[in-house]
């Protein structure tokens, strides 16, 4: 492991749809958390609503980093937002780009996702054909059912899909732009407004054998429902969707959860997907964020 990655402003976690303690054997963000702080980060997870849309989960977002500054000290902080999390934290600094540093996108649907799309629809009677719908909701419902925990917060499941499709992240780019790229598959600007905006994603990797991970197993599955990103996604979000800022690489061969995870001697990938932030912190202290 690195060492010597202490960043100058704190590190906020911040967890996507359905964010949760714990899924199956680990903790979200636990093996993130604890790599940052053994190489000197003060790091943060805020609680958010696990299912809202972008802006009240970016509101929450807001008075949780008053609170880290008040009682840290600092006058900015880095925030490393997950899947929906990435859009929450640009939101953030989209409203108050004096209170952060950096922006960073890992794995964030950032022009919405084309399952989300699929999902919305199957809610729709007579938009899709029942079989699919029930194929959709159905392994949408077994993914979920690994997750466990929950926070005393607002929900609302509808408006956090609806913000994820393609539609809903339109019309959330339109008010809040900050470091998209021009173009389809591009990089976007590295710096608006003071803040530094960064991203990395997954692919679903290459396997001959099936995989005895049941999330993987279930985001292969659902993988297949997308068609601009068909092959070029990690089971939630498509890879050039995820794209923000300075695209460090988004074709990690992670599916969604895996690159909050560390990984066993028996199933051994690389780059070890939690030496990433490791990497990314010194990435930020070498800016002198």
């Amino acid at each position: 492991m690195q060492r010597n990655a202490t960043t100058q402003y704190p590190i906020l976690l911040i967890h996507g749809l359905f964010g949760f303690e714990r899924i199956g054997h680990f903790e979200l963000f636990h093996a993130v958390k604890e790599a940052l702080q053994a190489v000197g980060c003060r790091v943060f997870v805020p609680h958010l609503s696990a299912t809202h849309d972008n802006e009240v989960r970016g509101e929450q977002l807001l008075l949780q980093i008053d609170r880290v500054l008040r009682g840290t000290g600092s006058n900015k902080v880095n925030l490393i937002g997950h899947s929906q999390g990435a859009l929450a934290a640009r939101y953030a600094a989209a409203l108050a780009p004096h209170t952060v540093a950096s922006v960073t996108s890992v794995s964030g649907p950032n022009h919405g996702s084309e399952l989300a799309d699929v999902l919305r629809q199957a809610l729709i009677p007579g938009e899709l054909p029942e079989k699919v719908a029930q194929n959709v909701v159905t392994l949408f419902a077994d993914f979920l059912s690994v997750l466990s925990g929950s926070v005393a917060m607002p929900q609302n499941a509808l408006a956090a899909l609806g913000a994820l499709t393609t539609q809903g992240a339109a019309r959330f780019n339109q008010q809040y732009p900050q470091g998209l790229p021009e173009s389809w598959g591009g990089q976007g600007p590295d710096c608006v407004n003071g803040v530094r905006y960064y991203s990395w994603s997954g692919t679903l990797p290459d396997h001959s054998q099936p995989s005895l991970d049941p999330v993987e197993h279930i985001c292969r599955k659902l993988s297949k429902y997308f068609k601009k990103d068909a092959g070029q996604n990690d089971g939630f979000v498509g890879r050039f969707s995820s794209h923000l800022g300075i695209v460090i690489r988004s074709d990690y061969p992670f599916d969604h959860l895996s690159i909050l995870r560390g990984v066993s001697p028996a199933r051994a990938v690389s780059p070890n997907p939690i030496e990433l932030y490791v990497e990314h912190a010194r990435r930020l202290q070498a800016v002198n964020l």
